[in-house]
């Protein structure tokens, strides 16, 4: 009697666990976690014991948040069950514990291969904004030829040391991922006495750089339709505020799905510009003036053309996302080399075929030097893909200032522009006007490609791309450095921190000139 007792009450307590089990599987699929088996609780095992103390004391304000009836989930403002459009992206403490359960199950999201990663790169290196690159060798000569050469080995060197940055040695000597972002590498650079400052500079400078991004997509749009119908009596200005107009419905977006696939399209059509470009300056290779090009540099401009040259290699501040969703991370370094080579090479011989051909002519988009009738065929598509392509740093601008300002819980400035249904209240809808018409003022008084093409990339592409990744490098690592990496890191501190100076003030000076330009007429 006693045996058959005790077997019922076994019975019972495995039937409460499996029940409290299967609860708790529930609540963490629910935040996207992933249920632990035992091969996965040896890789927990290898965790700090403060990243342990976060993960218990998650799951108990977990435990606390689900009381009531079984099943019962009742709505709490700011809960893990809070999703904008239902693929909203969860708390930052969720989603990093749903990063470590999705490795460590190998489950989770697609992981993309070597070739999808490097698409992606070359999508961000090799954009409409090499159209500004033949006016920087028309103010550098070979020396503007050379730097879009040293360009594309620092960006993709620093690339790489960025990534290098995400990992770590644990105790056991094994190289681990212990940070997701550019902005988790910043803030344990000026941990522990500004564990917040590195994040804020980061998002700041990635701020800039979106909307920069942004109100180029207005500019050269304005100006490429201009050129193309000269005899329309339409401005440049009315040009860009029939372009706002129409991109106005971007304030609305909760997505970007449908906007990616058309991206798509208008990427591959980029790329048939540019051989149509090349190709009628290959028409014209018997009248290179191949005696223009000199070992000489514009003092006052050629500054200014090194920040375009930068900026058309901006791609860090994606990296560590697209590297942690790499089938094979080990792939990435060849990944950056042979994108960076092609990037090169290509803008290299676009830059320099497109100044011989026009030589002393060649205007801040290369598109206006062409014959009329292929001018306008041209153009239209490229401004179709500059309208088109204008959402995706939109988007990305306004999630950044979302995050920042209204949606980092207690830490924000703003109340959330969020409703409980997930719906974008007004005013917040408002403010995502304002930014498209923040962009068009700017485009409307300084409609000059290049000067904002270099005052971007002196000002947030140089520090992206050079400045902080070697200061973190060093920072972080420098006690496992060699002697060549700190030399290195040391050198592209100093060489970009002096180009980013020089291109800025005279970027600056130039935008000032053309401001008061505009104002007196």
């Amino acid at each position: 009697m006693a045996t058959l007792l005790r077997s019922k009450l076994s019975n019972v307590a495995t039937s409460v666990s499996n029940k409290s089990q299967a609860k708790m599987s529930g609540m963490f699929a629910r935040m996207g976690f992933q249920a632990a088996t035992d091969e996965e609780a040896v890789g927990f095992a290898h965790c700090d014991d403060l990243d342990m103390e976060h993960r218990q004391g998650l799951q108990m304000d977990i435990l606390k948040s689900d009381g009531g009836e079984e099943g019962a989930e009742p709505p709490l403002e700011g809960d893990i069950h809070y999703q904008r459009d239902g693929t909203g992206p969860l708390p930052p403490s969720a989603s990093k514990e749903a990063g470590v359960c999705s490795e460590l199950s190998g489950q989770g999201k697609p992981k993309i291969t070597a070739w999808e990663a490097g698409w992606n790169v070359t999508n961000a290196i090799q954009g409409m904004f090499v159209l500004g690159l033949p006016y920087a060798i028309l103010h550098g000569g070979y020396l503007g030829l050379f730097l879009i050469i040293f360009a594309a080995v620092v960006c993709c060197y620093t690339g790489k040391i960025l990534i290098a940055c995400l990992y770590e040695e644990n105790e056991d000597g094994e190289i681990v991922r212990v940070r997701d972002s550019y902005v988790d590498i910043a803030n344990a650079c000026c941990a522990p006495r500004f564990p917040t400052l590195g994040g804020r500079i980061v998002n700041v400078a990635q701020i800039i750089e979106l909307v920069m991004t942004c109100i180029l997509y207005v500019v050269v749009s304005g100006n490429l339709m201009y050129n193309s119908f000269p005899n329309l009596p339409v401005s440049q200005k009315s040009w860009s505020i029939i372009a706002t107009a129409v991109l106005l419905p971007c304030a609305f977006l909760k997505n970007l799905k449908a906007v990616s696939k058309f991206s798509l399209l208008c990427t591959l059509a980029h790329f048939v510009i540019n051989i149509l470009v090349i190709a009628y300056c290959l028409s014209r290779a018997r009248d290179w003036a191949w005696d223009k090009v000199k070992f000489y540099i514009d003092v006052k401009k050629f500054p200014i053309s090194i920040g375009i040259i930068v900026f058309s290699y901006t791609s860090q501040i994606f990296l560590p996302s697209l590297e942690g969703n790499m089938q094979n991370p080990k792939e990435f370094h060849c990944m950056m080399n042979w994108t960076h080579i092609a990037a090169c090479i290509l803008k290299g011989l676009f830059a320099l075929v497109a100044y011989l051909t026009w030589a002393d002519e060649t205007k801040e988009v290369i598109t206006d030097n062409l014959p009329s009738t292929i001018r306008a065929v041209v153009n239209i598509f490229l401004v179709a893909k500059a309208l088109l392509s204008y959402p995706l740093p939109f988007f990305a601008a306004v999630e950044v200032l979302e995050r920042s300002l209204f949606q980092d819980g207690n830490r924000a400035f703003f109340p959330n522009c969020y409703g409980g249904d997930g719906r974008l209240k007004s005013w917040g809808l408002t403010l995502r006007c304002a930014l498209v018409v923040f962009t068009l003022l700017m485009a409307i008084y300084v409609p000059h490609f290049a000067l904002l093409m270099g005052l971007t990339g002196s000002l947030t592409g140089a520090g992206l791309c050079f400045l902080l990744p070697s200061l973190f490098h060093l920072k972080l690592l420098w006690r496992k450095l060699l002697w060549h990496h700190v030399f290195f890191d040391v050198a592209i501190f100093v060489i970009g921190g002096i180009c980013s100076v020089s291109g800025f003030i005279h970027s600056l000076e130039g935008l000032i000139e053309a401001f008061r330009t505009n104002a007196e007429d």
